[in-house]
């Protein structure tokens, strides 16, 4: 039973306990950051041709926006001319964790790219096969497989800003 007035709020208990999608209602990386030779495969892969691994994750996690191509492409360039592809991940990976909920650890995006980006990129895209995806069909044969409305992700999760 709800309160009507004012007056019978000011003697109820206070509230407590953590808010519903809020920050501390974030989910958990799938895999640990290091755990990228469970599946030697796409470990290889990204040791080799990390392009193409960071450009199956930028199509599905910009929901078919970016193409793998484009997107693994620039990577690519990046790479061959800067030096600092780890700039144009990192981006995505904190779009990433926007659009699941997931925790900035062990430390900031840019750092673990910066540091560990063949981990890294095996992370996200064990990521995002643990949760249903398959980055190898592209993100239209993904929506299809899915239906229109599985293939949404679910809000980000909200909360005060830090």
């Amino acid at each position: 039973m709800y309160p009507s007035k004012p007056s019978e709020l000011a003697g109820a208990a206070p509230v407590t306990g953590i808010p519903v999608g809020g920050p501390a209602a974030a989910s958990q990386w799938s895999s640990g950051l290091f755990d990228c030779f469970d599946d030697c495969g796409l470990c290889c892969l990204t040791c080799w041709c990390p392009c193409i691994t960071f450009g199956r994750v930028a199509e599905i996690v910009d929901r078919g926006a970016t193409s793998c191509g484009t997107a693994g492409a620039l990577y690519a360039l990046l790479a061959y001319f800067t030096g600092c592809q780890w700039i144009y991940s990192c981006t995505y990976r904190g779009k990433m964790r926007a659009q699941f909920g997931l925790p900035d650890t062990p430390c900031c995006d840019c750092c673990v790219h910066f540091c560990c980006e063949t981990c890294a990129l095996c992370q996200q895209y064990k990521e995002l096969k643990a949760r249903g995806f398959d980055p190898v069909i592209g993100w239209d044969l993904n929506a299809a497989q899915r239906g229109a409305a599985a293939a949404m992700y679910p809000p980000p999760a909200q909360g005060m800003g830090r």
